[in-house]
């Protein structure tokens, strides 16, 4: 796993109902501080990467379908420098939540049709001066075909 990432197991609690999905909760131990939430719909098959945030958490898990995360460690001082670490992540079978660290590049695609849907509890309101782009092949990931 690239450092400072975690993947913190999520509760789900059915019955003849439906779901709840438990997300963050302000006592949890990765909890940093609430900024903003939304949620980004992805077709199968797409792809929407790479950004980097200088001073934000990003908090991912997936409400609806199947995503693919792809983190990638470009921070020098990192012990994980190079390294790239792929997660699929589903409200069904891997219900988890991918505590991301500012300065880790990462990116998803969306696996199952017609689309999934992945929510972010990020640490602080958009700020287009906090977060830097590259496109899909500046870094060197084989992204799988869906």
């Amino acid at each position: 796993m690239i450092d400072g990432v975690q993947v913190v197991p999520l509760r789900r609690y059915t019955d003849e109902r439906g779901s709840v999905l438990l997300m963050l909760k302000e006592t949890d131990p990765h909890f940093v501080r609430f900024g903003e939430i939304y949620f980004s719909t992805v077709y199968r098959g797409v792809i929407k990467a790479w950004k980097n945030h200088r001073r934000m958490h990003a908090n991912y898990t997936c409400v609806h379908g199947r995503i693919r995360v792809v983190l990638h460690d470009r921070r020098s001082a990192s012990p994980t420098c190079g390294e790239t670490t792929e997660l699929e992540i589903s409200p069904d079978d891997r219900h988890v939540l991918v505590v991301i660290p500012p300065g880790v590049w990462h990116g998803f695609q969306g696996v199952v049709d017609p689309i999934s849907i992945l929510a972010n509890c990020a640490t602080e309101p958009s700020d287009p001066d906090e977060l830097e782009r590259l496109e899909v092949s500046e870094i060197p990931y084989a992204w799988a075909e869906c």
